[in-house]
């Protein structure tokens, strides 16, 4: 299988065409009031809509409840589920079971006793994302442009695709691709010129620093 690359974030048409032309594979959602990437029903169904055929989407949610997810699927139909929350491994069954799409599971990474839970994740997910743990001063889960060490996933196995995350852009995801071997990778802040604010070129130079880097050998 070769490397995924999933630029996320994407909240206008711009940026999802950017995306498209560099040839990533997949495009992410945010559903997140706080986040500066967050998407109203109508854009959401928009974009998606324009997505859907030519490239994967992933909506993002965050600790959302069923009446919640319901309007979101509906207006998204998204390809994949990333549940970016406290979600516990009993809900993330529930969800997918629930709403039969595959859902991949974030888990915050600062040092190795984090990945204390990643075999009861794996038992139910169909993928897992690893994004560095917030700082408690951070509004957001996610997309805060921070890195963990990557060297903490590199002997793990979890049984499941693996998708990193965390302050990745065009000039250190080779670094990380030369260090540990992951099933995809995940850009958000990292290919922006502002918060929410995609950048065409720089969507387009960490699609093509990814795809170098997944050519060369590990180290």
């Amino acid at each position: 299988m070769s490397l995924e690359i999933k630029i996320f974030g994407i909240n206008s048409r711009d940026a999802l065409e950017s995306a498209i032309v560099a040839g990533a594979d997949l495009v992410g959602f945010v559903s997140f009031k706080k986040s500066p990437r967050h998407l109203d029903l109508a854009p959401l169904a928009a974009l998606a809509a324009s997505a859907r055929g030519r490239i994967g989407t992933v909506l993002l949610t965050v600790d959302a409840d069923d009446t919640t997810l319901e309007s979101l699927i509906a207006a998204a139909r998204p390809d994949f589920l990333q549940l970016h929350g406290q979600e516990t491994p009993a809900r993330v069954a529930e969800v997918r079971a629930k709403f039969a799409l595959p859902v991949m599971k974030a888990i915050s990474i600062r040092a190795r006793d984090d990945l204390g839970v990643v075999p009861a994740y794996a038992a139910v997910s169909d993928r897992l994302l690893f994004d560095a743990k917030p700082d408690p001063s951070d509004a957001l889960p996610g997309g805060n442009g921070r890195t963990f060490d990557w060297d903490l996933l590199r002997a793990l196995d979890p049984g499941r695709p693996v998708m990193l995350s965390g302050g990745l852009d065009p000039d250190n995801v080779p670094q990380a691709l030369a260090r540990i071997r992951v099933s995809g990778v995940d850009v958000s802040s990292g290919v922006e010129s502002a918060p929410g604010v995609k950048s065409a070129e720089k969507i387009a130079a960490f699609v093509r620093a990814a795809r170098s880097a997944e050519r060369a050998p590990a180290s």
